[in-house]
């Protein structure tokens, strides 16, 4: 089961990044992007139909870990179109408010979910087994978030996924906030990334296994998000990127290799310095 999805998820992944190079309007490949997650999924339901879990740990290990970053991407390409199609036409007032609604519509789902939200950001599991498994489930107390087909679905696997596309969400949102306050106060020097984005998925990855962010104690996804923001590049597809990179015949590291050179370059220059006036600067009223 773990290859089978596996593959499935590389293939989606591949396909959503094909899509993002296509030059048609973003409406138009939001509602690809929908069609081609669903697709996913409905194979990933076959899929389930035919195969038994070997174990409880293995179903719980599906229901936690698999289906949610299927489901959660379907989710969140919906909450994208929904946001482009609803879209006010006005200036950047107009839409400050409405992602200001947007932002707190999603406030709103997170403290209504306080408690599993919290179970969620604290990698807890002691309830995994009455959580992520069939059958265990009140339809009156969770007919909110159960989704109908009993054999592919628990309590918990579409809160779980709604909780992970609407923090996805959180941040598309927060990043259109930031991009309209940088174009009502533009810099007169923006700080861009000019090299191609391969190059800083391997720099990213580097800094992330060398624990040189918060003691190690980060994932690569928040790290890659962060970029994203400081240096707006879109870095979306990193795990196609860092996979391509690691298949490279020769040369693996060639942006780190480049970087070492350049900089023992720059340490081995010699600066002229003998015409500069080195005397005491005085200062006097």
């Amino acid at each position: 089961m773990k290859t089978f999805t596996e593959r499935l998820y590389r293939a989606l992944e591949t396909e959503l990044y094909d899509l993002s190079l296509r030059q048609t309007p973003e409406s138009e490949r939001i509602k690809e992007a929908i069609k081609l997650c669903k697709k996913a999924m409905g194979i990933l339901k076959r899929q389930i139909s035919i195969q038994l879990f070997e174990s409880l740990d293995d179903e719980i290990a599906f229901f936690k870990n698999v289906k949610p970053v299927f489901y959660s991407k379907y989710i969140y390409y919906i909450s994208l179109y929904n946001f482009h199609i609803k879209k006010p036409i006005g200036g950047e007032d107009a839409l400050r408010d409405y992602i200001s609604i947007e932002l707190a519509d999603l406030k709103r789902f997170f403290d209504h979910n306080q408690s599993f939200y919290q179970y969620y950001r604290t990698n807890d599991s002691h309830l995994d087994s009455v959580y992520f498994t069939r059958g265990n489930y009140d339809v009156f107390a969770e007919i909110e978030d159960f989704q109908g087909d009993e054999l592919f679905s628990t309590s918990h696997d579409y809160k779980l996924s709604k909780i992970v596309a609407n923090e996805k969400f959180r941040d598309f949102l927060l990043q259109q906030i930031k991009n309209i306050i940088s174009d009502l106060n533009p810099i007169e020097t923006p700080v861009i990334w000019t090299s191609n984005q391969s190059d800083l998925v391997e720099l990213i990855y580097a800094l992330v296994e060398s624990g040189s962010f918060n003691n190690g104690n980060i994932e690569i996804k928040n790290l890659m998000d962060y970029f994203q923001s400081i240096f707006q590049v879109d870095l979306k597809y990193y795990y196609r990127k860092f996979s391509d990179i690691s298949n490279r015949k020769k040369e693996r590291t060639a942006f780190i290799d480049k970087l070492k050179i350049c900089l023992i370059k720059r340490m081995d220059s010699k600066y002229e310095i003998k015409d500069f006036p080195l005397k005491r600067i005085s200062y006097s009223d």
